[in-house]
Protein backbone atom coordinates (compact mmCIF):
# COMPACT_ATOMS: atom_id res chain seq x y z
CA UNK A 1 0.00 0.00 0.00
CA UNK A 2 1.38 3.43 -0.85
CA UNK A 3 2.33 5.87 1.88
CA UNK A 4 0.02 8.87 2.21
CA UNK A 5 1.53 12.30 2.92
CA UNK A 6 0.68 15.95 2.48
CA UNK A 7 1.18 17.17 -1.07
CA UNK A 8 3.16 20.23 -2.10
CA UNK A 9 4.52 22.18 -5.05
CA UNK A 10 7.22 19.55 -5.60
CA UNK A 11 4.45 17.10 -6.50
CA UNK A 12 2.76 19.23 -9.15
CA UNK A 13 4.44 17.70 -12.20
CA UNK A 14 3.40 14.21 -11.09
CA UNK A 15 -0.09 15.46 -10.19
CA UNK A 16 -0.34 16.98 -13.68
CA UNK A 17 0.60 13.62 -15.23
CA UNK A 18 -1.99 11.79 -13.12
CA UNK A 19 -4.65 14.34 -13.99
CA UNK A 20 -3.77 14.05 -17.69
CA UNK A 21 -4.15 10.27 -17.49
CA UNK A 22 -7.55 10.63 -15.79
CA UNK A 23 -10.10 12.16 -18.19
CA UNK A 24 -12.91 11.39 -15.73
CA UNK A 25 -11.27 13.69 -13.15
CA UNK A 26 -11.63 17.47 -13.13
CA UNK A 27 -8.93 19.02 -15.32
CA UNK A 28 -7.45 21.94 -13.39
CA UNK A 29 -4.68 24.42 -14.01
CA UNK A 30 -2.00 22.75 -11.88
CA UNK A 31 -0.92 26.03 -10.26
CA UNK A 32 -4.41 26.41 -8.79
CA UNK A 33 -3.77 23.43 -6.51
CA UNK A 34 -1.47 25.62 -4.43
CA UNK A 35 -4.51 27.37 -2.95
CA UNK A 36 -5.77 24.16 -1.35
CA UNK A 37 -4.69 21.30 0.88
CA UNK A 38 -3.70 17.99 -0.66
CA UNK A 39 -2.60 14.46 0.04
CA UNK A 40 -0.53 12.29 -2.29
CA UNK A 41 -0.12 8.52 -2.32
CA UNK A 42 3.51 7.54 -2.90
CA UNK A 43 4.60 4.09 -4.09
CA UNK A 44 8.36 3.48 -4.50
CA UNK A 45 9.11 7.23 -4.80
CA UNK A 46 6.37 7.73 -7.41
CA UNK A 47 3.18 9.69 -6.79
CA UNK A 48 0.43 7.19 -7.62
CA UNK A 49 -2.57 9.37 -6.76
CA UNK A 50 -3.68 12.65 -5.24
CA UNK A 51 -6.59 14.20 -3.38
CA UNK A 52 -7.18 17.96 -3.17
CA UNK A 53 -9.58 19.45 -0.63
CA UNK A 54 -10.54 22.68 1.08
CA UNK A 55 -12.25 23.79 4.25
CA UNK A 56 -15.55 25.45 3.34
CA UNK A 57 -16.68 26.35 6.85
CA UNK A 58 -15.40 25.97 10.39
CA UNK A 59 -16.45 22.35 10.53
CA UNK A 60 -16.97 21.33 6.87
CA UNK A 61 -14.72 20.50 3.96
CA UNK A 62 -15.03 19.59 0.30
CA UNK A 63 -13.08 17.15 -1.83
CA UNK A 64 -12.17 19.07 -4.98
CA UNK A 65 -10.33 16.46 -7.00
CA UNK A 66 -9.16 12.87 -6.66
CA UNK A 67 -7.28 10.87 -9.27
CA UNK A 68 -5.11 7.76 -9.38
CA UNK A 69 -2.71 6.62 -12.10
CA UNK A 70 -4.35 3.90 -14.22
CA UNK A 71 -1.74 1.28 -13.18
CA UNK A 72 -2.64 1.82 -9.50
CA UNK A 73 -6.44 1.81 -9.78
CA UNK A 74 -8.49 -0.81 -7.95
CA UNK A 75 -5.62 -1.32 -5.49
CA UNK A 76 -6.92 0.82 -2.62
CA UNK A 77 -5.02 4.02 -3.46
CA UNK A 78 -8.11 6.21 -3.87
CA UNK A 79 -9.66 4.67 -0.76
CA UNK A 80 -6.49 5.35 1.26
CA UNK A 81 -6.43 8.98 0.11
CA UNK A 82 -10.06 9.57 1.07
CA UNK A 83 -9.63 7.75 4.38
CA UNK A 84 -6.64 9.99 5.20
CA UNK A 85 -8.87 13.03 4.83
CA UNK A 86 -11.72 11.47 6.82
CA UNK A 87 -9.32 10.61 9.66
CA UNK A 88 -7.78 14.08 9.74
CA UNK A 89 -11.03 16.06 9.50
CA UNK A 90 -13.86 15.87 12.00
CA UNK A 91 -17.05 17.07 10.36
CA UNK A 92 -19.09 16.80 7.18
CA UNK A 93 -17.18 16.22 3.94
CA UNK A 94 -18.83 17.07 0.63
CA UNK A 95 -17.94 16.28 -2.98
CA UNK A 96 -19.29 16.34 -6.51
CA UNK A 97 -18.70 13.43 -8.87
CA UNK A 98 -19.59 12.92 -12.52
CA UNK A 99 -22.85 11.06 -12.80
CA UNK A 100 -21.23 8.54 -15.19
CA UNK A 101 -18.28 7.81 -12.87
CA UNK A 102 -19.75 4.66 -11.36
CA UNK A 103 -16.42 3.46 -9.94
CA UNK A 104 -15.95 6.67 -7.94
CA UNK A 105 -19.56 6.71 -6.78
CA UNK A 106 -19.18 3.11 -5.60
CA UNK A 107 -15.98 3.97 -3.74
CA UNK A 108 -17.56 6.95 -2.00
CA UNK A 109 -20.66 4.96 -1.02
CA UNK A 110 -18.48 2.17 0.40
CA UNK A 111 -16.78 4.79 2.59
CA UNK A 112 -20.11 6.05 3.97
CA UNK A 113 -20.88 8.96 1.63
CA UNK A 114 -24.53 9.46 0.72
CA UNK A 115 -26.03 11.18 -2.30
CA UNK A 116 -27.74 14.38 -1.23
CA UNK A 117 -28.50 16.04 -4.56
CA UNK A 118 -27.84 16.20 -8.30
CA UNK A 119 -26.61 19.25 -10.23
CA UNK A 120 -27.58 19.36 -13.89
CA UNK A 121 -24.88 20.42 -16.36
CA UNK A 122 -22.33 20.91 -13.56
CA UNK A 123 -19.44 19.64 -15.69
CA UNK A 124 -18.60 21.26 -19.02
CA UNK A 125 -16.14 19.06 -20.87
CA UNK A 126 -18.06 16.96 -21.61
CA UNK A 127 -21.35 18.33 -20.29
CA UNK A 128 -22.68 16.17 -17.52
CA UNK A 129 -24.61 16.25 -14.27
CA UNK A 130 -22.86 15.96 -10.91
CA UNK A 131 -23.92 13.80 -8.01
CA UNK A 132 -23.42 15.71 -4.74
CA UNK A 133 -22.39 13.45 -1.87
CA UNK A 134 -21.86 13.98 1.85
CA UNK A 135 -20.02 12.10 4.57
CA UNK A 136 -20.71 12.97 8.20
CA UNK A 137 -18.20 11.79 10.76
CA UNK A 138 -20.39 12.26 13.82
Amino acid sequence: MPAIRRGGTGDWSEIAAIQGASPEAAQWNIGDYGRYDSFVAVHQNQVAGFLVWRAIADAECEILNLAVLPDFRRQGVGRALVQSLLKSFNGPVFLEVRESNEAAIGLYKSLGFEQISRRLEYYREPPEAAIVMKFHSC
